[in-house]
């Protein structure tokens, strides 16, 4: 019998009118589990190159907000990896979560705005949001799920993988929306996968345990292997410019280092005109006299509090610890639980 026939509720309580309603919504109650409020994300460990065994299965890695879509009733809420209520921000997915015609449901997936090759653009989705801090919402923002961690009155976190990603692609196949979609596994082994991905110029792959039950944090049954490193750094001042984009020649980062900031190189390129001028002017409201990380003093350079943090992508590590070839992203959210690389 599949999953999802077992797991599937009753008639709504509506339907069916005077004591019959209450007695069933009660006996449904009384063999409920309690619907969490808020459920830790079960985030992928970094690894070097993807794993080998039929119990792993691969997926596109995508660059966006991570999001768990709580279904209740008539009442839908998004709420961000670090605990934030987003739903106003996400009017689409948030519409289109209530026609998938479930009771109850907890969807785990990944927010993003798609380029014209199909690939996410980080950088899009914060534009669509109004940046960092921004009050814009994201109509054209879609959701690929790729977790079912409850269903109409089910906690699955215990169950499989397998089962849940059935369930889940029962739940979407249901009612198709433009905004809400599977993330697709590859049937692909992960070595050649992530050859392909990294040539059609996306971020990395994910390797999933297929027989794992859901666990929060970073335990080891989730895997990134990414072709391009991107991290979050702290930015720590800028180099100005007349002749730069947005007036920023180089922004300074750091990492964290001990109780402190170790410094890291910088960065000079990714930036439009537009996201230049909008990151310049939360800079100069944040000047101080001094680097906020150990390292030498540079003439020049607007030292600034430690209170933004940059998603950047680079290539490799110089022999001093610098970043090699890297370019920005964008602005991480406090929402998205944006923490900045720490140095081993």
């Amino acid at each position: 019998m599949r999953a999802r026939r077992v797991l599937r509720a009753g008639p709504p309580a509506e339907v069916i009118k005077g004591p019959v309603a209450r007695r069933r919504k009660a006996e449904r109650d009384l063999f409920a589990d309690p619907m969490p409020d808020r459920v830790e994300p079960c985030l992928a460990k970094l690894q070097s190159r993807p794993p080998i065994g039929d119990d792993w299965a691969f997926e596109v890695k995508w660059d966006g907000y991570r999001l768990a879509i709580h279904i209740a009733g008539k009442r839908v809420r998004i709420i961000t990896r670090g605990g934030y209520d987003w739903t106003s921000r996400f009017p689409t997915i948030a519409h289109d979560a209530l026609e998938l015609g479930v009771d109850s449901a907890i969807l785990d997936g990944e927010a993003v705005v798609l380029d014209e090759r199909g690939a996410s653009d980080f950088g899009a989705l914060q534009k669509a949001l109004g940046g960092r801090g921004g009050k814009r919402f994201a109509s054209e923002a879609r959701l690929y799920a790729f977790d079912l961690l409850y269903l109409n009155g089910h906690d699955l976190r215990e169950q499989p993988l397998s089962e849940r990603r059935e369930m889940l692609a029962d739940v979407l196949a249901a009612q198709p929306h433009g905004s809400i979609g599977l993330s697709e596994e590859i049937n692909a082994d992960g070595a050649p996968f992530l050859k392909l991905a990294c040539e059609m110029g996306l971020e990395g792959i994910i390797a999933k345990r297929r027989s794992a039950p859901y666990r929060s944090g970073r335990g080891g049954d989730w895997l990134k292997v990414k072709c391009v490193q991107t991290e979050s750094f702290a930015i720590i001042g800028y180099e100005p410019s007349a002749a730069a984009i947005g007036g920023i020649g180089r922004l300074l980062l750091a990492a964290r280092q001990g109780k402190g900031l170790a410094y890291v190189g910088g960065v000079g390129t990714g930036f439009t005109h537009t996201s230049g001028l909008a990151l310049k002017k939360q800079l100069d409201a944040m000047i101080v006299d001094k680097p906020p990380a150990v390292m030498k003093n540079r003439k020049g350079v607007r030292w600034t509090r430690p209170e933004l943090v940059a998603e950047v992508a680079f290539r490799a590590w110089t022999d001093d610890g610098k970043l090699r070839h890297a370019s920005y992203k964008g602005l991480r959210e406090e929402a998205d639980e944006a923490s900045v690389y720490k140095l081993i």
